[in-house]
């Protein structure tokens, strides 16, 4: 995977001048954000080795390279899913792009469902903590020989997202007049929504929010060095007894939130400039 991951930052690499700090991923609907790139480069998935064409609406397909909020950033403009037949490793792939490319620190958004009945589509949730199902399960991104260049055999997962960015987060939010939820992930592996008795179970075992990405993200990302920090749109209201979630009201929570997000990540971006850890 290593000469695999060297081919791919050479060819991006080779399209701009800009090092990257910063790598964000952007969830269904959310890369918009990603158009406000100052010296912005687009490397489209169909020319970097190893990246694929999303298949899923709300996901572009693009590497932007550029500055925001004063930030040197890697965006990736959507995702490649486990569910749309790719391993954990390939979806993960694009994450030990960004490292190589030179990334110490990965923000990560995702459209969610939201597990608790006080809360409310638009809100914005804070990952404290994930449960990776798929992962529990036996698809894992890290399963198989270890390659000691690209980080260690037994990556520890507790604390991953308890960092220096957290209170830099809040302020953000503060700043911008949000209420900035914090809760627990959980991811399934899709593509069907989640049924009623897997809704309470997901809400029995201290879940706050469920989706369909971002746990193997983070995984590769910690195991790789980097700073993590995640944020979940809720889009729709996964409740046992509440009417069905589609698709169609996802893309649309994301539009109405674009806004609010982006506002939110800006803050972010400028205040870190001021930390290192």
């Amino acid at each position: 995977m290593y000469n695999q991951i060297e081919r791919a930052r050479a060819i991006v690499a080779a399209q701009t001048a800009l090092t990257p700090r910063i790598g964000l991923i952007l969830g269904s609907g959310l890369s918009a954000l990603a158009d406000e790139l100052e010296q912005e480069v687009v490397v489209p998935y169909a020319t970097i080795p190893g990246f694929h064409a999303p298949k899923v609406q709300g996901h572009r397909g693009e590497l932007a390279l550029g500055l925001l909020a004063g930030q040197p950033v890697a965006v990736l403009r959507g995702r490649f899913h486990f569910y749309e037949g790719y391993t954990m490793q390939e979806v993960t792939f694009p994450v030990r792009v960004l490292r190589a490319l030179g990334c110490e620190t990965l923000l990560i958004t995702n459209a969610a469902g939201g597990l608790r009945p006080d809360w409310r589509v638009g809100d914005i949730m804070r990952l404290t903590d994930q449960i990776f199902l798929p992962g529990m399960a036996g698809h894992h991104p890290l399963i198989g020989p270890n390659d000691d260049r690209l980080g260690p055999r037994f990556p520890p997962m507790v604390g991953t997202f308890a960092n220096a960015l957290v209170p830099l987060a809040h302020a953000a939010a503060s700043a911008n007049g949000l209420a900035l939820r914090e809760g627990v992930y959980a991811m399934v592996a899709g593509p069907s929504f989640e049924s009623a008795a897997e809704l309470r179970m997901l809400r029995a075992s201290g879940a706050d929010a469920v989706g369909m990405s971002t746990a193997p993200e983070v995984i590769v990302a910690r195991h790789a060095g980097m700073r993590v920090l995640a944020f979940s749109l809720i889009t729709n209201l996964a409740l046992p007894d509440g009417p069905p979630a589609n698709h169609a009201e996802v893309l649309a929570a994301g539009e109405q939130a674009k806004p609010h997000f982006g506002a939110l990540i800006r803050g972010l971006l400028a205040l870190m400039s001021v930390v290192s850890d």
